[in-house]
């Protein structure tokens, strides 16, 4: 919480504001005729079906002038929730200090009104003109059959989701001028996928990087699902705090790379990462909701799990790049029946490196079988060699550091695919190629831990063999196998692997792409993009030639 006043409470005094009075004939008219607030009259009998354009017009002008007024219940009595408008329309002027509100309607669409808000914020004697833009629908009630306003935060705000307040204060935390690796300043203008991480980055490093607090009107946002903190979204300065320099290790060339390769493909985020030092290089998301998938996401990775699955049958011996590794065309494992891609030979005499190359499921599935492998064994390789699935990575921001748990049953070779119960984001993928290439396990970080003295996950990383097996497996999988097509035209050492994740409920497959060049290993999905090379592919690819 900043310094300034505590959150909105429901049925507070909601302070009138000057301005508005354009609706006020009406509002009095439409007393008189039963229409107002929550009453009705006598006669009125209870409606069915969509407004017609006069009650749209009726319900979103009384709406519009009792907000104006600062009249809070009584602009929340036009709502189908007016428990929760009133709330929020209460925050907006004693808790944001919105006031002298006049708000212009625009020519309705069918049941939704758009419409131009102008108004003044005033904090401590310092004042500053606030216009935006929103809409409203008019829907029919249920109970009573009345005209009422379909309520959403977004209508007090575009940008307000359930449970976001408005709050102008003191800011908690000084703004920040977050830089990239070489001292190339970072903004939401330029990069728009960083706006939520920068957001963040202030909110833990804004006063360590040496800044003042300015006054600000914000979005205070509702905790996330799993009670983590969100930080505040700033709307509207009226005082400049000074801004401190916080470095960070992203690379704004690879960053305006990965911000552009994602804007292709729906719901997709990419990460890449150093090998040599861990240090993120870019994090892009793809998505309306402003979720920083690419770092806190919680998906199966498909087949990109299989570099870790290789790993472990390496390090215990099952078999080796060059050993037995036979494609059957389907495999059972305790009466569930796995199959591979609907185009791919069988091949009984495939060894580890043709079946990692052409991603063939029921390989990996017939060898999870083998002794001395058990259900702990590939969290064990997840956790000891590839530094995941333990909940304390600190990367400078909230993330996900994977989860691969130990799995009894049809998971347990499930997992093993990149499917059951094995959860991953594109960080996390990112730093898996990362160490597998490199055999050395370094933790993912996007701010330096001298900054804060915070100490990084440390993890055993891999047997030099293991390691030189498994990038050879990858850089024939970029020029021979599943991730040749997209890693076509890129120099250097390559390497790869594709991902092909089943989600329940979706007809059509997650795309999941890994690969490196050279000194940059970068991940990528996208939700229901198919195929990895389809989708996720071309992401990667484009991220690392801008990295090279």
């Amino acid at each position: 919480m900043g310094k300034g006043v505590k959150a909105a409470v429901v049925g507070g005094v909601f302070a009138v504001m000057v301005g508005g009075a354009g609706y006020g004939v009406h509002n009095i008219v439409s007393a008189v005729n039963g229409d107002a607030g929550s009453g009705t009259s006598a006669a009125e009998t209870k409606k069915s079906g969509p407004p017609d354009k006069d009650e749209v017009r009726r319900t979103s002008e009384a709406f519009f002038a009792a907000w104006e007024k600062g009249q809070a219940a009584e602009a929340a009595s036009y709502t189908d929730n007016a428990q929760e408008a009133g709330a929020l329309l209460t925050g907006y002027g004693d808790e944001a200090r919105i006031g002298k509100v006049r708000i212009t309607p625009g020519t309705a669409t069918g049941t939704t009104v758009p419409f131009a808000v102008k108004a003044t914020v005033t904090y401590d004697g310092k004042s500053e003109p606030l216009d935006y833009e929103s809409e409203l629908t008019v829907v029919r009630g249920q109970t009573t059959g009345r005209a009422l306003v379909d309520w959403e935060p977004s209508v007090v705000h575009p940008d307000l989701k359930d449970g976001d307040t408005l709050v102008t204060e003191e800011s908690a935390a000084p703004p920040i001028e977050a830089v990239d690796r070489d001292g190339t300043v970072l903004t939401k203008e330029d990069h728009p996928s960083l706006g939520p991480i920068l957001d963040s980055l202030r909110e833990k490093y804004g006063e360590k990087a040496g800044g003042t607090p300015g006054v600000e009107l914000v979005i205070r946002h509702a905790e996330g699902a799993a009670g983590e903190a969100t930080a505040d979204t700033p709307l509207l300065t009226l005082a400049k705090g000074k801004p401190g320099t916080l470095r960070t290790t992203l690379s704004a060339g690879v960053q305006a790379a990965a911000e552009n390769a994602v804007q292709r493909f729906a719901e997709s985020s990419v990460v890449a990462v150093k090998p040599s030092t861990g240090e993120v290089l870019a994090v892009a998301n793809h998505r309306e909701d402003g979720f920083n998938a690419a770092f806190q996401g919680q998906v199966a990775p498909g087949s990109t799990m299989k570099i870790i699955t290789a790993a472990m049958l390496i390090d215990h011996g099952v078999t080796s790049m060059n050993g037995p590794a036979p494609c059957p065309p389907t495999a059972t494992w305790q009466s569930q029946t796995f199959n591979n891609l609907t185009d791919m030979a069988p091949n009984k005499s495939a060894t580890l490196a043709n079946s990692f190359l052409r991603s063939c499921n029921t390989a990996f599935i017939k060898l999870v079988d083998e002794q001395p492998l058990t259900d702990a064994s590939l969290t064990q390789e997840a956790e000891e060699r590839f530094g995941l699935g333990r909940g304390d990575w600190k990367t400078g921001i909230a993330s996900f550091d994977g989860s691969v748990p130990a799995s009894g049953g049809p998971d347990r070779a499930a997992n093993a695919i990149g499917q059951g119960q094995v959860q991953m984001n594109p960080l996390n993928m990112a730093s898996v190629t990362a160490t597998a290439i490199t055999g050395t396990f370094r933790q993912p970080y996007l701010v330096s831990p001298e900054l804060d003295g915070r100490q990084l996950r440390q993890a055993d990383g891999l047997r030099a063999g293991t390691a030189a097996q498994l990038k050879q497996m990858m850089r024939l999988t970029a020029t021979q196998g599943t991730g040749r097509d997209a890693m076509a035209g890129l120099g250097g050492d390559i390497g790869a692997k594709t991902g092909s994740a089943e989600v329940d409920g979706k007809a059509t497959s997650d795309s999941w792409f890994t690969g490196f060049r050279d000194d940059v290993a970068a991940a990528a999905m996208a939700q229901q993009g198919g195929h990895g090379g389809d989708a996720a592919g071309p992401i990667v690819a484009a991220v690392l030639r801008a990295g090279g």
